[in-house]
């Protein structure tokens, strides 16, 4: 078996991963006002930015969660003020997602704060650190698509 493809490189990379993910979300909060989102939350909101009207169970096979799990989403979004259900008018039995003006403002702090934060960590590198972070993008999104077909 190739070094690359031991289940320890395998480890050390969700490592990597979700190590930044989880520090980078917690210097997000420490920054950031409001009641806290967690991980699934955030990724809903930008699933409707990006996708305004996608419905339920769209929402669901997009995040590759349950869709009782994406209702439990909706609703607490919608108790927060971040995300608006208006009934499907070709379907009054589904509903579409729209982001609320106040999600909208969030998610904009959000993404700067976070692009400060990286980008000032990342300043940081050297020149080669930072180049070979930038060269395995490419590499790690195929890694990304080849997982996510495996789901399907």
């Amino acid at each position: 078996m190739s070094p690359m493809r031991t289940p320890a490189t395998a480890d050390e990379v969700m490592a990597v991963v979700l190590a930044l993910r989880r520090v980078v979300r917690r210097r997000l909060r420490a920054e950031l006002p409001g009641p806290l989102l967690r991980g699934g939350q955030v990724e809903l909101l930008q699933l409707v930015e990006t996708e305004p009207g996608i419905g339920v169970a769209a929402a669901a096979r997009a995040l590759h969660l349950a869709g009782n799990s994406v209702s439990t989403l909706v609703n607490q979004l919608g108790a927060s003020g971040l995300l608006r259900r208006e009934i499907d008018p070709t379907d009054r039995r589904a509903a579409r997602l729209y982001l609320t003006d106040s999600a909208v403002a969030r998610l904009a702090r959000w993404r700067d704060t976070r692009s400060r934060l990286v980008g000032d960590a990342f300043g940081r590198l050297s020149e080669d650190e930072a180049a070979t972070v930038v060269a395995a993008l490419p590499a790690l999104r195929h890694l990304l698509t080849e997982l996510a077909e495996d789901a399907e």
